[in-house]
């Protein structure tokens, strides 16, 4: 029996709670081959130490089982989980914990009221954002929407920003910010949960690990802040049609995007549509695709797979500051 000594890629999958959150991450050891690499501890051990309940799913080998209970992970019984596709499960076996599969995925009930208002207003504002508009017309937006300008002022008054003093006006605040970073904090708005709709937390998650990922998947390629910048964007645009439940193409219209990041999330092309490709692949596990189009070795993968999903971590606790690559 031939046994593979190269390294293997992580897949980790967010799991929700029994109201839709995430709060779980699981690493499936039972898809691992026979005579596979053992995945790299010390990272899986970082990951452990995050803010989210660490699981594996028990695979044949006994020592990778022992290995994963060593570095901070639960062995997750069939019992505790369930997989729904369709729609968050209303009722659930009382045993049940944590839920998997792609419900969150699916197209979104209508929305209405201050649900859809707000998500439109927050759309308007990445557009004027992206478009360099003027502050003063940021501004006029924000007004709009006290849980955006409540959320806006928390932020950036928790970050301190060197300023010494309390943020209290939205010009004082956009300016500390800095354009680059508003946009950023404005994307990941765009999915933070919404009232009437479950789906919100896990989408957060899932484009927040996307978005991460191709940033440092554009760093580790030796690409510049700009293009960083733009892998970022490309990760949180790319989940855009399914948060409003229409084709991303319709949504995209009135925003002020490059051709390379409208190629990259309409059919998949250049630079940024293969690392689109990368991390869509490492979502469905499927190694064969991540090889065919990963351009850094698996080691570096693993690196920046666990640094994003401890991200992810971070934006889904509500600490997600202004990070950067």
């Amino acid at each position: 029996m031939t046994v593979t000594t190269a390294t293997s890629p992580v897949f980790l999958h967010p799991l929700a709670d029994r109201t839709g959150s995430p709060a779980a991450l699981l690493f499936d050891a039972a898809r691992l081959p026979a005579g596979a690499a053992q995945p790299p501890m010390n990272l899986l051990e970082e990951v452990a130490a995050g803010s989210m309940n660490c699981y594996y799913r028990a695979g044949a080998s006994q020592d990778l089982n022992q290995a994963l209970a060593q570095a901070g992970w639960k062995a997750l019984p069939d019992d505790k989980l369930q997989r729904a596709d369709d729609e968050l499960p209303k009722e659930l076996p009382p045993a049940v914990q944590w839920i998997a599969g792609q419900w969150f995925m699916a197209p979104p009930a209508k929305a209405v009221g201050t649900q859809a208002a707000s998500r439109a207003l927050a759309l308007q504002l990445v557009q004027l954002v992206s478009a360099d508009a003027d502050t003063h017309e940021i501004e006029a937006l924000l007004r709009q929407d006290p849980t955006l300008s409540y959320h806006l002022l928390r932020l950036v008054n928790s970050l301190g920003m060197g300023t010494g003093r309390r943020v209290t006006s939205f010009s004082q605040a956009i300016l500390i910010l800095g354009r680059s970073q508003l946009r950023r904090w404005l994307n990941l708005m765009l999915f933070s949960s919404r009232e009437g709709d479950p789906r919100s937390a896990m989408l957060l998650s899932r484009v927040a690990v996307r978005a991460r990922s191709m940033e440092l998947l554009s760093k580790a390629s030796g690409e510049d802040k700009q293009h960083q910048e733009q892998a970022f964007m490309v990760g949180m645009f790319s989940l855009l049609g399914v948060l409003f439940g229409m084709p991303l193409e319709e949504v995209l219209k009135p925003l002020t995007i490059s051709e390379s990041v409208q190629q990259a999330l309409l059919s998949r092309q250049g630079e940024m549509g293969q690392l689109l490709c990368v991390v869509e692949a490492a979502e469905r596990a499927d190694e064969q695709a991540l090889a065919g189009c990963l351009q850094v070795d698996t080691d570096t993968y693993n690196r920046i797979a666990v640094d994003a999903h401890l991200w992810m971590q971070s934006v889904a606790a509500g600490k997600a500051g202004s990070p950067h690559a």
